[in-house]
């Protein structure tokens, strides 16, 4: 990108953590100072109530990093140049800067916990604690059917933690979920062979192969009709394999219980046998697999 104020005037020495920048002196003030450690670009006007917000927080935050990271603030009215060429629509907008490229940002007014979290991003200042914890939550917004949740939370998790296994392995289910087995397959084709071998990223390997299989099943709709209009032993089969080939791990699991419970040795117990591989997919560890177990020996010791 070819920035406005490529000649550097109007700069000043570049030595602050927190300064005021215009169109004219942007690649002194941002682009230069960002080979060496990451420049946020606060845009901001006088008549936004949020922007008034986000400035001393930000500010703040930038202040406590103590040099790792440093601060411009650019007011759109007076220099809506760069603004104009980044596309920023809303502001506050704050732009990462490195290596003189813009990297990443956000919108709005974040609270201060958020603000610090975005610079240790940048900062390559993770902890593990901050990264467990997003992972936690993308993987009970994926249980809960929120998609798009679950990805924004295990991608910002692999923008702290590049290599973290549950992240991977949990961006991959909601490809699959998501009915995309063809992303899922090409985030898992690039995993380093050090993790290929960890139980998230074998399990969910285990579960493109079982989707994989599944892949003659009946439409997930059709095979539902088919189990409202006649519940038996093979419709709940049939229904399980459906589930299973959009990754729904858990109801393919409620599925073949059901058709277990209604006939244990329909088709040679392909259910249960299926319902056991749906268990070591998941995890011998995971809590389908753990009372699903309890529920299957209620279901054939009953």
């Amino acid at each position: 990108m070819d920035i406005i104020g490529a000649n550097g005037a109007g700069a000043s020495d570049g030595n602050d953590l927190v300064r005021d920048g215009t169109d004219q002196s942007f690649m002194a003030d941002v682009i230069e100072p960002s080979r060496e450690v990451p420049v946020l670009v606060d845009f901001w006007a006088p008549w936004c109530g949020p922007c008034r917000q986000l400035g001393p927080t930000i500010e703040r935050a930038v202040t406590k990093a103590g040099g790792k990271v440093k601060l411009v603030k650019v007011n759109i009215d007076e220099n809506p140049g760069v603004a104009g060429q980044l596309r920023i629509q809303s502001i506050p907008a704050v732009i990462a800067f490195k290596d003189g490229q813009p990297v990443d940002g956000f919108m709005g007014a974040l609270p201060e916990s958020q603000v610090n979290d975005f610079i240790n991003r940048m900062t390559g200042e993770v902890s593990e604690e901050e990264v467990a914890a997003l992972v936690e939550r993308a993987q009970d917004a994926l249980e809960n059917g929120d998609f798009g949740g679950a990805a924004q939370d295990f991608a910002t998790a692999l923008q702290m933690d590049k290599d973290n296994a549950e992240a991977i392995a949990g961006m991959a289910r909601v490809y699959l979920a998501s009915g995309d087995p063809v992303q899922a397959k090409a985030l898992l084709d690039n995993v380093p062979d050090t993790l290929r071998s960890v139980p998230a990223i074998a399990a969910v390997r285990a579960s493109m192969e079982l989707a994989g299989e599944a892949q003659d099943a009946p439409e997930l709709d059709a095979a539902e009709d088919a189990v409202q209009s006649s519940p038996n032993a093979q419709t709940w089969y049939e229904l399980g394999r459906a589930r299973l080939g959009v990754g729904d791990m858990g109801g393919a699991a409620d599925a073949l219980l059901e058709s277990i419970a209604i006939d244990r040795e329909h088709n040679d117990a392909a259910a249960r046998q299926l319902l056991l591989r749906v268990f070591e997919s998941a995890g011998a560890g995971s809590d389908l697999a753990k009372n699903g177990r309890r529920r299957l020996s209620s279901i054939l010791f009953s």
